[in-house]
């Protein structure tokens, strides 16, 4: 417990703010899903404007579909991969293409926004939260290659209109569900107060 102006904040009461937070993104996001992939697009036409996708697409891409493989492997498929390019199988192969727009940068870019909303203030020490960014974001980095993995798999078993709704919608709900979890273990675990002068 800690008191500030006077009155006694529980550790509880700051994260049930933020989950306050998170949970009214989360329905203004369920309420505008709609309109979310146009937003996508507009976001993918000011990366596209700023010639920021050739770093993504020359060098996250290749290193990113190398991961998806490694974790099909691990499942006990035979892969096989090209530049941007997923294999599945060697009599029938099944190609899966990952292109630029599809490997996370906006659920990095969620990630970032919650994180500058949680971590705001001087309440918590700067190791913790320098030890939650690293947290977040190598967990964000791994969500994304499992969500990549689970729209391969489910074109792989199901076909392409499966593989796109999952990809649309399905992904979408994993980073929420991703951003969730990881505030609740960062508040409960990790973010530590500062000592009261």
């Amino acid at each position: 417990m800690q008191t500030e102006g006077g009155q006694k904040v529980s550790r509880l009461n700051v994260s049930k703010d933020t989950f306050i937070t998170l949970f009214l993104i989360l329905v203004l996001v369920l309420l505008f899903m709609p309109f979310l992939a146009t937003f996508n697009d507009l976001l993918t036409r000011l990366v596209i404007n700023l010639k920021g996708y050739w770093f993504i697409r020359e060098v996250i891409v290749p290193f990113e579909v190398r991961m998806v493989a490694v974790v099909l492997a691990t499942l006990g498929f035979e892969v096989a991969v090209t530049r941007e390019y997923v294999i599945l199988g060697n009599s029938q192969p099944f190609f899966t293409e990952i292109v630029w727009n599809c490997i996370g940068w906006q659920s990095l870019l969620f990630f970032v926004i919650t994180a500058f909303i949680g971590l705001q203030g001087d309440r918590y020490t700067n190791f913790s939260k320098f030890k939650a960014l690293i947290i977040g974001a190598f967990g964000t980095f791994l969500v994304n290659i499992l969500r990549i993995v689970a729209v391969v798999l489910v074109a792989y078993f199901f076909g392409q209109f499966p593989a796109t709704i999952i990809h649309d919608y399905g992904s979408l709900l994993a980073v929420i569900i991703w951003l969730f979890g990881f505030w609740w273990f960062v508040y409960a675990f990790v973010l530590e107060t500062k000592a009261a002068d």
